[in-house]
């Protein structure tokens, strides 16, 4: 079984990280994604993000109707700085071939996760590239090594929908419904 391993805040989960995940899954031939919300990210530990119940809620709201997208809790449950390495080393125990899917962002500030180099012995790295992306001057090794894959240009992006629920705009057509259902019950970004 090849398995996709998808991470990051989900701050809300988006349309964006749907449809460009689908895009991943079909052209890598991967037979599920397993979408893991981040405790604290590493690369973001000043930023001050939502409860992690609820950054799970919205995710499996997201994708409980499409049957290759699955979840995890386990960072959540770990709690602490979520480290990928880590959460690749306790995959694997259950899955055989995994793929990491990251953004090119990531890739971009790959040679400053933790273990960079293991990350590549227990996974191939797919990086998600829009075509509006710039090549980058100066490239770590990482980007050889990186599966790059052009992904559908998706201008959606968290920070922007918690803008907008807290200036009282429409998150509609950039979540999906029952994400919005779920930030308007529960009051979040207001």
């Amino acid at each position: 079984m090849k398995v996709g391993i998808f991470g990051g805040t989900f701050d809300p989960v988006h349309i964006g990280h749907i449809i460009t995940t689908r895009f991943v899954l079909e052209k890598r031939g991967l037979d599920k994604i397993i979408f893991i919300p981040c405790n604290i990210s590493p690369l973001k530990t000043s930023v001050e993000s939502s409860f992690p119940i609820h950054r799970l809620n919205m995710l499996k709201l997201a994708i409980e109707d499409i049957p290759q997208f699955e979840f995890s809790d386990y960072e959540i449950n770990k709690g602490d700085v979520s480290y990928t390495y880590d959460t690749l080393l306790e995959m694997k125990k259950y899955y055989e071939h995994l793929e990491l899917i990251i953004g090119f962002d990531n890739l971009i500030v790959f040679d400053k996760w933790k273990n960079p180099d293991k990350i590549f012995e227990i996974a191939n790295v797919v990086a998600m590239k829009r075509n509006t992306e710039t090549e980058i001057k100066i490239a770590h090794k990482y980007f050889d090594k990186a599966i790059v894959l052009d992904t559908p240009t998706i201008e959606i992006s968290s920070t922007e929908i918690r803008e907008r629920v807290t200036k009282k705009l429409p998150v509609d057509y950039l979540v999906p419904e029952k994400v919005k259902e779920y930030i308007l019950t529960n009051g979040l970004y207001f």
